[in-house]
């Protein structure tokens, strides 16, 4: 079966996508990556997105017309997925899944109430003619889950071959939230949201006017700064470090007011410079502590934030006892990890098999995810109930 999945993550800048087709292969599952690709949101979207996220406040009128923006810009980005696959003489996909925008995250004492993701699903059903799985973290929420992490499911799958003599290994994603999965030898895994990694980076960039940057790009920007120690304390004084797994946040907490907030606490002023080099360092010291926590030897990392070569030295030297590498080892293009998880909870979800991890989201128990929009011409695939994989093997099947 192949599958498109979508994803904007919370950074919020656009859309990424991956096709893949998955197969049986014995108790185990191969998977082919056939495409991968970033689309941006256009500027006045993005913007539109910007403004209405916490904490500004918004309207119901705006979340609907955000709702219809981002269906549709989704929508564009799986045609524009779908045209470029089959230049490439790839075969008929058959199920798209689309995580689309999440905007909150409703989170109260610890507890997941809701979450919302924005980008309705119809509007991709009609412009691809296929069945659209979406909304696929609350079925883990109403069984008592965080919804989130969801990308366990992949996750464990692929580091299923590490070998046990080696210790724990662990997937580490830095998109605009650090999450955490963790796989030990003879354990049940174990993930959750460590806190911020280029969230509040992005967001101080983004709002001072005196740099066009809305990103560290390169780590340029923290490289060119210095750390401030005392300024760096009262970051990690934030009360959600100290809470135990399973835990998940987002930019509910984490956003620019959040920055200003602790700098009127601290007291003092600081440059650009160095203030994204102390946000680097709070990741950096973040992680460091959860890696440490959970006994990890060896590290892949993906997203954004394995791209900023700063703050993966920060890594390296918060956390010595750890190897890291990127998830290019394990046949998963580190930019595009996200989008093909959520390929593979579609896949899961059209053969009714679960897409949760529950000792990673905290549920109740395993749960098929998401909801199905048919297609416009009616008729799903159809569904065969049975038990998961035991292992995924990636192979490389992008152009050269």
């Amino acid at each position: 079966m192949r599958v498109l999945g979508m994803i904007s993550g919370t950074s919020h800048d656009g859309i990424d996508v991956a096709i893949c087709d998955f197969q049986w292969e014995g108790p185990g599952l191969r998977g082919r990556v056939e495409l991968v690709d970033s689309v941006p949101y256009d500027e006045g979207l993005r913007e539109s997105l910007r403004t209405a996220l916490p904490p500004a406040a918004t309207t119901a009128d705006e979340v609907t017309r955000l709702d219809t923006r981002i269906g549709q810009a989704f929508a564009a980005a799986a045609e524009g997925a779908l045209t470029a696959h089959a230049a490439l003489g790839g075969g008929p996909v058959d199920v798209v899944c689309s995580h689309g925008q999440t905007v909150y995250h409703w989170v109260e004492d610890g507890a997941v109430l809701g979450t919302l993701q924005l980008g309705q699903p119809s509007w991709i059903a009609e412009r691809t003619g296929l069945p659209v799985v979406a909304d696929v973290r609350i079925a883990d929420i109403v069984a008592g889950g965080q919804g989130a992490p969801l990308v366990p499911l992949l996750d464990t799958l692929v580091l299923a071959p590490f070998p046990d003599d080696e210790g724990t290994a662990a997937a580490l994603n830095l998109g605009g939230i650090s999450n955490l999965t963790v796989c030990a030898p003879g354990c049940e895994p174990l993930a959750w949201d460590i806190g911020p990694a280029n969230a509040l980076i992005d967001a101080v960039l983004t709002a001072d006017t005196s740099t066009p940057l809305t990103f560290d790009r390169d780590g340029e920007v923290s490289a060119s700064g210095a750390v401030v120690p005392d300024l760096l304390q009262v970051f990690l004084a934030e009360p959600y470090y100290g809470i135990p797994a399973p835990k998940s946040t987002g930019k509910e907490l984490f956003h620019a007011r959040y920055v200003d907030d602790v700098l009127s606490a601290w007291g003092g002023t600081v440059s650009l410079p160095d203030l994204v080099a102390t946000l680097v360092e709070l990741t950096a010291r973040t992680v460091a502590a959860a890696l440490r926590e959970a006994g990890v030897v060896r590290v892949f990392a993906s997203g954004g934030g394995a791209r900023n070569p700063t703050l993966m030295g920060a890594l390296a030297a918060a956390a010595p006892g750890a190897r890291f590498a990127t998830t290019a080892e394990l046949g998963l293009d580190p930019d595009a990890k996200e989008a093909i998880a959520f390929a593979l909870i579609g896949w899961a979800t059209m053969h009714g098999i679960p897409g949760n991890v529950p000792s990673c989201t905290g549920a109740a128990g395993p749960r098929v995810l998401g909801a199905v929009t048919p297609a416009p011409g009616g008729g799903l695939l159809p569904v065969a109930g049975g038990r998961g994989p035991s292992w995924l093997v990636l192979e490389n099947g992008l152009p050269a």
